[in-house]
C-alpha cells in the first residue's frame, strides 16, 4: 500500500518545458463573485462553487473571490462551505461581480447524541463503507494545480498547471492513479539573494497520495490508528448534510516517524468521509525533518515549523468524489556564519474543475507525472497574459497578482 512522504529539495532553480494535450476552449460563459460570512462580513476561502448540471467547479481564494467558466449560462450555481448553509444562487441578468453571503449553521448538540458514539467504531464503519460511498467507475478529472513559495513575506516563485487526473475505482488503492500536465507555467525570482530555490517533489501527484480515503497508509489504516487517541468532536454541517466529527491525536511517541493531528468529517447518513484536516506533529523536530526534507545544500540547517493538509470530497448523485486538496509547509533555514534564520512557506493546492467517467486509463505512462518529478522542471515561462483562456482555475488573490507583476519585472 502506498504511503505519502513530503519531499522538499533546497537546490538551485532548474527550468525546462513539458506540455501535453490540446487547448480547452469550449468554456466561454464566465461567472464571478465574492463570498463572505453573512454575519461578520469576513471573506471566506476554500468555498466550493459548482455548476451542478455540468460537474464544473472551483473554490474561492483567500480574498473570497472566484471565477467559474461554463459552456453556457447555467440556471444557478451552488455555493457551500463547512459550517455554513449551502446556498443555491439563481443566475439572472448579472453573472459577474456577484455578492454572495453564507449563513453559519448552528447545530444543537441535542440534534444528535455524540457522547454515546465510539469514535473507533465510527471510523471503522466509515472505512468499511469506502467501496460503496466512492466511485467504483474509473474517472478522468480535469484539475487546476498551483504551488507557491515565499521567503519571509515575499513570493519567490509561482507555478500553475491544468492537469488530467485518472482515478481508478475506490475498490483499489492509489497505485493505478496517474496525473499528466496539460498546460503549465512558472515564474521564479531572479535575484541573487533568492537563488536558494524550493523544489517540491511530487507536485500534482499530491492529489493521488493525499487522497486519505484511497491511500489508507497515510492514516486511515487499522494498524496505523492504534497509535492515535480518538474522540468525538461537535457535529457540523457541510452541503446541508450533518457531519460527525472525529479527532485523532498521537499517543505513541516511540515510533521512528512523525504522526499527525487529524480531524475527520463523516456524513451521518452515508458514513462517507467528507473532509479531512491533518497537521504533522512537531514535538520531535528530527522526525518531522525526516518526513519533509530530502536534500539541502551544505551549510544549511533546516528547522521545520508546520505541515498542514486539507482534503475535501464532494457528494454528487449518491457518490462522493475528491474535490480539493491543499498542503502547506513552513520552515526556517539557518546558514552558517549568519546571525538570523530565514523563514519559508510553500503552499500547494489543487481543485477538481471537471470530471467524466472513462473505461480505462487514457494517460500514457511515459507522459505521467512521477512522484519524484519536480513541477518546476517541467513547465515553461509565465509571459502569456491569456494563458488559461477558458480553463477553470483558482482565482489568484490580490497579493499573488501583485507578486506575479513584481516577479515579471525583476526577470526582465
Amino acid at each position: 500500500m502506498l504511503t505519502r512522504r513530503f519531499y522538499l529539495l533546497l537546490t538551485m532553480w532548474l527550468l525546462s518545458l513539458a506540455m501535453l494535450g490540446q487547448e480547452h476552449d469550449d468554456l466561454t460563459f464566465v461567472i464571478s463573485g465574492e463570498v463572505r460570512d453573512n454575519h461578520s462580513g469576513k471573506k471566506l476561502e476554500n468555498v466550493n462553487v459548482t455548476a451542478p448540471q455540468r460537474h464544473l467547479a472551483t473554490v474561492t481564494n483567500s480574498d473570497g473571490r472566484f471565477t467559474l467558466k461554463t459552456v453556457s449560462r447555467p440556471d444557478y450555481i451552488t455555493v457551500s462551505h463547512v459550517g455554513y448553509r449551502t446556498q443555491r444562487v439563481p443566475l439572472g441578468t448579472a453573472v459577474t461581480g456577484l455578492k454572495i453571503r453564507l449563513t453559519p449553521v448552528n447545530i444543537q448538540l441535542n440534534d444528535i447524541t455524540v457522547t454515546n458514539l465510539d469514535p473507533q467504531v465510527v471510523l471503522a464503519e466509515a472505512m468499511g463503507r469506502i467501496p460503496d460511498n466512492y466511485s467504483r467507475q474509473p474517472e478522468l478529472m480535469q484539475c487546476f494545480y498551483r504551488e507557491t513559495a515565499k521567503k519571509r513575506n515575499k513570493f519567490i516563485s509561482v507555478s500553475e498547471a491544468v492537469v488530467e487526473l485518472f482515478k481508478s475505482s475506490y475498490e483499489y488503492g492509489p497505485g493505478p492513479d496517474r496525473v499528466a500536465i496539460v498546460k503549465g507555467r512558472t515564474l521564479v525570482s531572479q535575484k541573487a539573494s533568492d537563488t536558494l530555490g524550493l523544489r517540491m517533489q511530487g507536485g500534482p501527484t499530491e492529489v493521488i497520495f493525499l487522497d486519505v480515503v484511497k491511500n489508507r497508509g497515510l492514516i486511515l489504516d487499522k494498524d496505523e490508528l492504534t497509535h492515535y487517541e480518538l474522540k468525538m468532536g461537535d457535529p457540523v454541517s457541510i452541503d446541508d448534510r450533518l457531519q460527525l466529527v472525529v479527532k485523532a491525536n498521537p499517543n505513541d511517541d516511540m515510533l521512528p516517524y512523525a504522526l499527525y493531528h487529524a480531524t475527520f468529517y463523516i456524513d451521518v447518513e452515508t458514513l462517507a468521509f467528507t473532509r479531512a484536516e491533518l497537521s504533522l506533529d512537531m514535538s520531535d523536530k528530527n522526525k518531522a525533518t525526516r518526513l519533509m526534507l530530502v536534500k539541502k545544500p551544505r551549510g544549511v540547517h533546516f528547522k521545520p515549523k508546520e505541515l498542514s493538509l486539507l482534503v475535501n470530497y464532494r457528494y454528487d448523485e449518491g457518490v462522493s468524489h475528491i474535490s480539493y486538496i491543499r498542503s502547506s509547509m513552513q520552515f526556517n533555514c539557518d546558514w552558517k556564519r549568519r546571525l538570523f534564520s530565514t523563514g519559508y512557506t510553500t503552499v500547494n493546492e489543487m481543485v477538481v474543475t471537471d470530471r467524466r467517467p472513462c473505461d480505462k486509463d487514457p494517460i500514457d505512462r511515459k507522459h505521467a507525472f512521477k512522484q519524484r518529478d519536480s513541477f518546476l522542471q517541467m513547465v515553461n515561462n509565465f509571459n502569456d497574459p491569456d494563458f488559461w483562456r477558458a480553463y477553470n482555475i483558482i482565482e489568484p488573490t490580490e497579493s499573488l497578482e501583485k507578486a506575479i507583476n513584481k516577479l515579471k519585472k525583476s526577470g526582465r
